[in-house]
């Protein structure tokens, strides 16, 4: 190993030892021959002393061989974990140089979101940043830890699955060993998990990669991840209620914070008192401190598009109605609630589940009411219809957003904050350029012919140019 110990680690308990560290130079303040350069890596700072000339500069990398000392009394810091101690340098190995960086990397301080996205390798070294992502991985392995303690399984479903009509528009990826054919990513794992439960796997879990071609905004993303979960032979109140214990869990792990049970609302209820199913019960509403929770349940299983004058899932299509609810569903279909249930936190819908259907007789009569001929159906959704055939058990779940619940434990209202990668407002990463287009050989071998608009611009002789982006052409036109 390069280095003996991290930057965050040194103690009085390692005065006199020989340390070496590796990270970058954070600040540089010089006093004639003395130098004082703090080094830093995920773990913490250093202060390195160091005598003579030198040719560092901020954001080099660099390994320092010396001796822990003791710091004067008096000059202490006690904001660092290391803030006891310093290390005289013997010697400083310049690892890699750096250009100066575009964003103030040692400083908390507001950039523009271009910027960050452009050079999120540098945004990522920035204490805030560095912070969100550790805390987001031990969120992460808190609630695994909970899952595994009661008897969940974690199983990983397909990226590349069979496009189906779930509520968003689909990603889509051509075959190139089957031709004319495409697999969709993934908005959620909602058939595979249902599919899981028949197979006998009575408790699922997994941290799902979900992916949506929708409109952006603070709290979504084309690509979030979210705590998916399935049980077998459970009802609605059995789902809630471990939920709860999870969230309940988490918070005093991760955050020291005991949270009271949460507030149960009918759909009816909720619209009413608030005008919204997604209530923020906060009573003082000024994202940071302060966290409540409530369940929003009952809501209406469909709901009426007065322009194609039809009946559209609510959530989904595979959520079960009320049991004494079924007999409306030819008659009166308004007045059908579904067994399902959100679950929200501070006015942010952090996931929804329901009580699946699991009678193959039922799904296709759903399917039929909202417009679904058979054969469409079973085309789209046969293999699960098939499964059915075989035996399902009573099951439901929750698709949880994982992204969103860091977010608001931290005080964000954007996920990007807690993101790593994320996307800009128009679904680019300014960093890597995607999306961006592919080479013809691509586009050959997976049998694909573009058939882009053309874009127009104007130039200085008063004509219009335009390019023609599938054979790169430049012509001019009147």
């Amino acid at each position: 190993m390069l280095r003996t110990h991290t930057c965050g680690e040194l103690t009085k308990k390692n005065v006199g030892e020989k340390v070496r560290l590796c990270g970058w130079v954070d600040t540089i303040r010089e006093h004639g021959r003395l130098n004082f350069i703090d080094i830093r890596d995920r773990y913490g700072k250093t202060q390195i002393v160091l005598i003579g000339k030198h040719e560092l500069k901020n954001e080099y990398v660099v390994c320092v061989h010396g001796t822990v000392n003791n710091r004067k009394t008096g000059t202490e810091n006690k904001e660092l974990s290391t803030g006891d101690v310093e290390v005289f340098a013997d010697k400083i190995d310049i690892i890699s140089k750096s250009k100066i960086p575009e964003i103030k990397v040692n400083e908390n301080e507001a950039t523009g979101d271009d910027i960050r996205m452009k050079y999120r390798f540098l945004d990522l070294r920035r204490p805030d940043m560095q912070r969100n992502i550790a805390f987001k991985a031990k969120v992460s392995q808190i609630a695994r830890d909970f899952f595994i303690k009661n008897n969940f399984i974690e199983i990983e479903t397909p990226i590349l699955v069979k496009p189906t009509p779930e509520g968003a528009r689909d990603y889509i990826v051509p075959s190139r060993v089957n031709p004319g054919t495409f697999y969709a990513l993934p908005q959620s794992p909602q058939l595979y998990k249902q599919i899981l439960m028949i197979a006998g796997f009575d408790r699922y879990f997994q941290f799902a990669r979900c992916l949506r071609d929708e409109d952006l905004r603070a709290d979504r993303q084309p690509e979030h991840t979210q705590m998916d979960l399935e049980m077998s032979f459970v009802e609605s109140e059995d789902i809630m209620s471990f939920v709860e214990e999870l969230y309940k869990y988490i918070f005093k792990e991760a955050l020291g914070i005991t949270l009271k049970d949460f507030a149960r609302l009918t759909y009816k209820e909720s619209m009413e008192r608030y005008g919204t199913d997604k209530p923020d019960l906060r009573k003082n509403k000024d994202n940071p401190k302060e966290f409540a929770f409530c369940w929003v349940y009952d809501f209406p299983l469909f709901s009426y598009d007065k322009e194609t004058k039809t009946w559209t899932p609510e959530h989904h299509m595979f959520t079960s109605p009320k049991k004494e609810h079924i007999q409306f569903l030819e008659k009166d279909p308004g007045k059908i609630n579904g067994d399902l249930f959100d679950v929200v936190l501070n006015g942010t819908e952090l996931g929804s589940g329901s009580i699946r259907i699991n009678d193959p007789e039922l799904q296709e009569l759903v399917m039929k009411f909202i417009g679904m001929k058979k054969e469409e159906a079973h085309k789209k959704f046969g293999f699960l219809l098939d499964a059915y055939e075989y035996g399902g058990p009573v099951h439901g779940g929750m698709g949880l957003g994982f992204d969103r619940l860091v977010a608001l434990m931290l005080g964000y209202n954007d996920i990007r904050e807690v993101m790593a990668f994320p996307k800009n407002k128009s679904a680019q990463n300014p960093m890597d350029g995607s999306p961006s287009e592919v080479d013809d050989k691509q586009l050959k071998e997976t049998h694909i012919i573009l058939n882009l608009p053309k874009k127009k611009e104007k130039v200085t002789d008063g004509k219009e140019k335009v390019e023609d982006k599938k054979d790169k052409k430049i012509v001019k036109k009147k």
